[in-house]
């Protein structure tokens, strides 16, 4: 007698201040891939998913931001060991979201996590190229100190090779290893990948409320992080560099009122723009610098 196994469909939920909840407004889109093949259900994040991850990220700030820099990255690289235990299921999840091949996908997400290890091994040493001791004229140590911003709102790439897993995690990490909480607006047309890193980083030693994933319309989820007064930094990766709705100059208006620091889009970005090596651009894009002044002992 043979044996039917039925095929168990999987329910991708948003990330949210280390649980899953499902969308506040209950609906869902369907995610296709490169041939327009559906693949899943996703949940339709909405400007009120958008709030409450934002109130989760800022209740995660305090104790993400005073954990030392080296147990930072600590808790990073287990999100690496943890990547590297399901690289198969995100290598399948980049093949159909990118349109490419098994071994190009598997070649991306082991990019993806050497960059998650590279993050890492920066958590404690940031100090040394973003901080400073300054020559006063006077008996006095003058210290300049990074800190981190806070808040980060994440636009996650739209496009480009890599983009959906290696690029998100290009934005996601160093924003988190120089102390930031962030809420991500996940890619809308390749959201799992995205959903799926929500789920190792729920099993990992990072803390709830440190990730914040929201699948949806950009469109609607870009601008409640652009203008919430509770957002510290905005990063616009994933935004059109050119003028039109939705597009990053749009953003950056709706940031510019709460004097948001903002990360651009590079217009002109190549394909390869995911593949290429980082740099620290990222890392530094959102601390604040305090200078103590402290006066010399006799």
């Amino acid at each position: 007698m043979s044996e039917t196994t039925l095929s168990v469909f999987k329910t991708y939920k948003l990330y949210v201040g280390g649980k899953f909840p499902r969308s506040e407004s209950g609906r869902v889109y369907e995610v296709t891939d490169s041939k327009g093949q559906w693949l899943a259900n996703a949940p339709l994040g909405t400007r009120k998913d958008t709030r409450d991850a934002v109130v989760a990220a800022r209740g995660a700030v305090k104790g993400w931001a005073g954990t030392t820099a080296y147990n930072r990255g600590q808790v990073l690289y287990r999100i690496a060991e943890m990547l590297q235990g399901r690289r198969e299921q995100f290598a399948a999840e980049v093949a159909a979201a990118e349109g490419i091949g098994a071994k190009k996908a598997a070649a991306l997400v082991d990019a993806a996590i050497d960059r998650w290890v590279w993050y890492a091994g920066w958590t404690d040493k940031i100090a040394q190229i973003a901080g400073n001791t300054n020559p006063v004229a006077g008996p006095f140590f003058n210290i300049s100190t990074p800190e981190p911003s806070g808040v980060i709102g994440v636009v996650a790439p739209q496009s480009g090779a890599g983009f959906s897993f290696l690029g998100l995690v290009s934005v996601i990490a160093p924003a988190i290893a120089a102390g930031n909480t962030v809420v991500v607006a996940a890619a809308a047309e390749a959201p799992l990948p995205a959903l799926s890193l929500g789920e190792v980083l729920a099993t990992s030693d990072l803390p709830g409320g440190v990730v914040n994933v929201i699948s949806g319309k950009t469109a609607d989820i870009a601008p409640t992080l652009a203008s919430h007064q509770d957002v510290n930094g905005l990063d616009l990766a994933g935004a059109i560099a050119s003028d039109g709705p939705g597009a990053a100059t749009e953003l950056e208006v709706l940031a510019a009122d709460t004097l948001k620091r903002v990360l651009r889009p590079a217009v002109g970005e190549t394909d390869l723009a995911w593949t290429n090596a980082p740099g620290t651009e990222r890392l530094l894009s959102f601390l604040e610098t305090k200078t103590v002044w402290h006066p010399m002992g006799v």
